[in-house]
């Protein structure tokens, strides 16, 4: 029993150091498949909890709101290839409320604009920074319940347009389950308890193992030398400059 104990321990403390590891955009696309799991009462915990940590930044964060769900603020932000247009539609995205579909229809003219940009100038991707804002602007988009069903079919086809033009550019694309921290390592049974074909039992008994030199602790849920990494990884804060 204590051997489960501290590998399911082992393989929670794995899923914090790659979760650290992942940019922004592939941190909002985990998270939002996640949520899609889980059933009504967890989601009503959850969401008590994210409130309780919402209100510790409602007062510095109320002026950005205000403007995130003011359509005629929205109007303003209508050239994506400035990167203080982008950081502001980050901000917008973020703070947009779920209900809001006036605010959520302005943004969404303004995002699906990227087709001109790609079709006269080419998708301005000189750097990171430029892939990362583009990238975590239509994750976040395509999964923000203010955007219709169809308009966030809409958006995620357009991610899907920026991936291939970032993979046809050697760039790094969305991959959520990848591991670039080296936290987990695919190790497989050798052999089934029951004395059944090992190849098959290889498959069906694949798991995780810990790679010791990315993870700490097993014995807590999150130590704090691993709560401090994730909490300085928690993604490019750039992304959201005023």
């Amino acid at each position: 029993m204590r051997m489960v104990e501290n590998r399911n321990c082992v393989h929670r403390e794995g899923v914090y150091c790659w979760f650290s590891s992942l940019t922004s955009a592939q941190r909002a696309e985990f998270l939002c498949g996640l949520l899609d799991l889980c059933v009504p009462i967890e989601l009503r915990f959850l969401g008590s909890c994210l409130e309780d940590l919402a209100r510790k930044d409602y007062h510095s964060l109320r002026d950005a709101e205000i403007k995130a769900n003011n359509p005629a603020d929205l109007l303003g932000l209508t050239n994506i290839t400035d990167e203080m247009v982008r950081s502001k539609l980050l901000v917008s995205l973020a703070l947009l409320g779920s209900d809001n579909r006036e605010a959520a229809g302005v943004l969404y003219r303004t995002l699906t604009h990227i087709d001109t940009v790609i079709n006269n100038y080419g998708l301005p991707l000189n750097d990171w920074r430029t892939e990362e804002q583009f990238l975590l602007l239509f994750t976040m988009a395509s999964n923000h319940p203010a955007f219709s069903f169809h308009q966030k079919q809409v958006l995620r086809q357009q991610l899907s347009q920026i991936q291939d033009i970032l993979q046809g550019s050697h760039l790094c694309t969305l991959e959520p389950l990848t591991d670039p921290a080296g936290c987990f390592q695919l190790s497989s049974s050798s052999s089934s308890s029951g004395g059944g074909d090992s190849s098959s039992s290889s498959g069906s008994r694949a798991r995780w193992g810990s790679n010791r030199d990315h993870l700490h602790s097993a014995t807590s849920p999150l130590s704090p030398s691993a709560r401090v990494s994730a909490s300085s990884l928690v993604g490019p804060h750039w992304l959201f400059s005023a």
